[in-house]
Order: C-alpha cells, then structure tokens, then sequence
C-alpha cells in the first residue's frame, strides 16, 4: 500500500525517535514533489532585547517576579512559537528563522558571542529532531546566563530602540519571502544617551520624565499632544512588510496616565512608518501572556 506522503508532518515526530530514523524519514520525503508553502509560511522573527537598568533588581524591584525573569519567560513562549510553526511544516518547505539583536551590541564581547548562536536558519538541509526541539532550551539558557552577567555586574549598556528602526531594521529584520516578525522587549520608553535629538515638538527619545515635562499627567494628556503635536521622529516608512509586538511596557506609577501614553506614542510611530500589525503589552507575568504571543506569531 503506497503512503500518503503529503498529510505527514513534523508532529508526529515529538515522540521519542532515533535520530537515524529521523534523518532517514528527512531524506525519504525530502524526494516527494511539494508545493512551496504562500510566503507567509515562512518565519523571520528578529527579537530586539533592552538592556537598560529596566532589569535590575536594585533600580525597579519587583518581588512577584523580577522583570527579567519576566523576559525570559516571554523569550521562552516565542521559542516555543517558533518551534510550533515549523513542526507543522512539510520538511521540504521549511525555510524559518529566529535571531536576537541588543542596539547598540554591548562592550561585553561575550554577551555578543552569546547572541550570535541564538541566530537559527532552519532549512530541509539542517532540520533535526534535536536542533528543533532544542530551541527553547538554547535561549533560556543563553539569556539567563547574559542577564545573570548584565545584573551581576551592574553593567547596563542601554537600548537605542529609535536608533534601531531608523538604521537597522530594514536590513536586518526584513526579508522577502518570509512574514516578518519584530518583538522588542523593553519597559516602553525610548531613550539612549547618545541619540537624544529634538526638532521643535517630534523626539528621538521619551521618557517618565520628558512626558511629565510635556505636561502629559491629566486627563487631558491626548489633546495635549494633538495640538503641540508631540511624536516620535519618523524617518522610515516603508515597514508595511514588519510586524511589531512590544513587550514589557512598564508605566511610572506617579503618573496614572504614563501607560496609554507609552501605547500612544508607540502606536503613532508604528503606523507612520507603515507597520499595519502591532501590539504594546504591560510587562505582566509570562504565563498571563503565553496566548497572545502565540497568537501573534502564529496567526497571520
């Protein structure tokens, strides 16, 4: 009885298989005739991680859960999204990548060593039952070990996320033939030292403090941006082709409002530079968002 090569499927891999029987199954169905999966089936997914004093224990505590152990309970739910998708895929279709970016890279060498082995490019070439169901686990790992040195040594070397997408998100998250996805995971506000530009009522950078500097802390915070006509500076507008989840948004408490500016002002600056998917999550803990990244990711 001839099999039914087209319905079979990475799934039926998760049990316990010899990896010889694997790498056999790989060669035998990789000679069947497939048609190439819509470009959407193909994943890219850029990860672009804040590594400002938003993590430390010592500046912003928080004994429920600390906010980098939230991180990584995020970084673990993308993993494994990534992972569902391409395990759903016929072998001879897949065509997935996964990577980390820190803007800009960290002094710390090793912290940059470590993040180039969380870049994977998933092919019918290399797909192995170990590398697949191992993703998860390499970057957990990876960053709990760079957060553990990041804190450890109370060495914060910032994120320039306006930077980011201004110089280097469309080389390096954008790719044709693939659904790009940009995560980044910060408190929300944008800021670095070195790039703090403004022109008249547009910035490069906000913070807690600039948004209450703004006048922004009533009720009346929307109408106040509206007619000063306060945003973020756009110099791309051409991303139509990146979708963008933020995760992590931590409001200042003082100001009752921070958490709808924060979401305004990424919002506003997402659709100028022509993102049409996107969603601004609080840094709640990992489990309660679990669904929405999987959501994201994994429904197009």
């Amino acid at each position: 009885m001839k099999m039914n090569l087209k319905i079979l499927t990475l799934p039926m891999l998760n049990k316990p298989m010899n990896q010889l029987l694997f790498l056999i199954f790989l060669m035998f169905i990789g000679t069947e005739s497939f048609t190439q999966n819509s470009n959407s089936s193909n994943l890219n997914i850029s990860i672009l991680v804040d590594l400002s004093d938003r993590i430390s224990t010592t500046v912003h505590p928080n004994p429920s859960m600390e906010y980098y152990d939230r991180d990584i309970g995020y970084i673990k739910t993308i993993a494994q999204a990534f992972t569902d998708h391409v395990s759903k895929k016929r072998v001879p279709t897949i065509n997935d990548r996964m990577q980390v970016f820190f803007e800009p890279p960290p002094e710390n060498s090793r912290i940059n060593s470590l993040a180039n082995k969380l870049k994977i490019h998933l092919t019918r070439n290399n797909i192995t039952q170990e590398v697949l169901f191992g993703i998860d686990s390499l970057y957990v790992t990876t960053f709990d070990t760079i957060y553990s040195m990041v804190t450890s040594q109370d060495s914060y070397f910032g994120s320039d996320i306006w930077r980011f997408f201004t110089s280097r998100v469309k080389d390096n998250c954008i790719k044709s033939d693939y659904r790009n996805i940009l995560i980044v995971i910060t408190d929300g506000y944008i800021y670095h030292q070195n790039n703090r530009i403004n022109d008249e009522n547009k910035f490069s950078y906000f913070t807690a403090k600039t948004i209450n500097t703004m006048g922004l802390s009533t009720s009346e915070w929307k109408k106040v941006i509206e007619e000063k006509k306060y945003g973020l500076i756009v110099q791309n507008t051409d991303l139509e082709n990146l979708d963008v989840l933020v995760l992590g948004v931590n409001p200042d408490p003082g100001n009752p409002y921070s958490e709808d500016i924060i979401k305004f002002f990424w919002s506003d600056w997402l659709n100028a530079m022509g993102v049409e998917k996107m969603k601004i999550k609080t840094a709640e803990l990992p489990i309660n968002l679990e669904e929405v990244v999987k959501e994201f990711i994994l429904n197009n």
